[in-house]
């Protein structure tokens, strides 16, 4: 079993020496390494751009360089010098991750592992080796969604950025966890690890501009589950970003400026709804009954012959409860969360779900007068290191994800 190291760079000279430097540290020196540094080709030719294009050649230097010094193999894929970038039709960060996966699946066995970085995160020696004792010790897991945490900068505004980003994010999983959904997990491209087996099941990495972690996960979800816990985590660094469309950066910018409205703390009674849905699936499964979710999806006659389809297709309950789960899907989830949402309350929504975590009531002082715009950083912190101690208590609880027949 060996592992398989992908990492995009786009940009990435000032955080190089850190990266290589935890690459170098790894107690487990099992390993091979692929970089891929990349741009549009048409960055040559963008004035405001082309700064970029000569960092990433001065990255592709450096890491000639070190290559020439490191005891396990380097691939180095280049698409950023002149003729090498992207076109219009295929660039971004989806791109940069097929093309790596790409290049393994052509050298790799099927039990070997990906591990998926991204050049700003950092990460312990001894994560590589965490890996290889997990996916030994499951032999069927195939793809697992690593904990994560954004270590805080000198930027006060970087910091209450993220904390309130990943408060968001904590938040929304844990509910899914407490409802007990497949689609349990965070997507990002950072903490990403799977067999390669997995990856050609699925037939390959599909590009996106942004969000091919989530889709990736989604995918997987589908195919076999995923793992939630392993004893490491990966640290992203906290930055403003806008070279992709939507994720962590993004967030990040709109928050700085007071929006935060694609990232609602969503009342626990949406989630419920849900729960009560997946609840109803039998009794689905028998004959079209009234459920909580009838209201997004439309029409009582569209209804009708949705669930009439599945059951023509799915003769019990079983493959019927799958399908169900496969088309009432993560993004689906969100969606329908977004449409019946008419709350305002993100900290008393907040405060709910804790009050309500008796195991916890305790803990729950961190989270009085609690107000996003106007409590103190540290305060915010606090808060996203309690639901990072909770959420890695459900992590390990659930473990791994199996619901599907597979």
């Amino acid at each position: 079993m060996i592992l398989h190291i992908a990492i995009p760079l786009l940009d990435e000279l000032d955080n190089l020496p850190t990266l290589l430097s935890c690459i170098e540290q790894q107690t487990n020196q099992n390993f091979e390494l692929y970089l891929c540094v990349n741009q549009p080709e048409s960055w040559w030719k963008i004035p405001e751009k082309v700064e970029i294009c000569y960092r990433n050649q001065s990255s592709i230097q450096q890491i000639e360089s070190w290559k020439l010094n490191i005891p396990f193999p380097l691939t180095l894929i280049d698409r950023s010098s002149v003729g090498k970038g992207w076109d219009e039709e295929h660039l971004g960060v989806g791109w940069a991750r097929k093309t790596l996966m790409d290049e393994i699946q052509s050298k790799a066995a099927a039990d070997d592992i990906i591990i998926s970085l991204d050049a700003d995160t950092t990460f312990k020696p001894s994560y590589f080796q965490s890996v290889i004792e997990h996916f030994t010790k499951h032999p069927r897991l195939e793809c697992l969604a690593v904990p994560y945490y954004h270590p805080l900068t000198a930027d006060e505004q970087a910091n209450r950025a993220i904390l309130r980003y990943e408060i968001y994010m904590r938040y929304y999983l844990l509910n899914l966890m407490e409802i007990k959904s497949p689609y349990a997990f965070t997507a990002l491209g950072s903490a990403m690890v799977f067999r390669l087996k997995a990856l050609r099941k699925l037939g390959g990495f599909t590009p996106k501009k942004s969000g091919e972690d989530f889709y990736f996960l989604q995918k997987m979800v589908k195919y076999k589950g995923i793992g939630l816990w392993l004893n490491e985590k990966v640290f992203p660094a906290t930055r403003f970003s806008d070279r992709v469309f939507f994720g962590t950066g993004p967030a990040m910018i709109k928050g700085k400026n007071g929006d935060w409205n694609s990232y609602p703390l969503y009342p626990m009674s949406l989630f419920k709804q849900i729960q009560q849905f997946y609840q109803l699936i039998p009794q689905l499964f028998e004959r079209d009954i009234d459920t909580p979710i009838d209201n997004f999806l439309g029409e009582a006659m569209d209804r009708s012959l949705l669930w009439a389809k599945f059951r023509n297709n799915h003769k019990d309950l079983s493959h019927f409860t799958r399908a169900i789960h496969q088309y009432f899907d993560g993004l689906r989830i969100l969606q329908f969360l977004k449409h019946q949402n008419t709350s305002s309350l993100q900290e008393e929504n907040l405060i709910e779900f804790i009050t309500k975590k008796t195991e916890f009531a305790n803990d729950a002082s961190i989270f009085k007068n609690i107000d996003f715009k106007r409590s103190r950083t540290e305060q915010l912190n606090s808060v996203r290191d309690y639901l990072c101690r909770l959420e890695d208590i459900k992590r390990q609880e659930h473990n791994y994800n199996q619901w599907t027949t597979n």
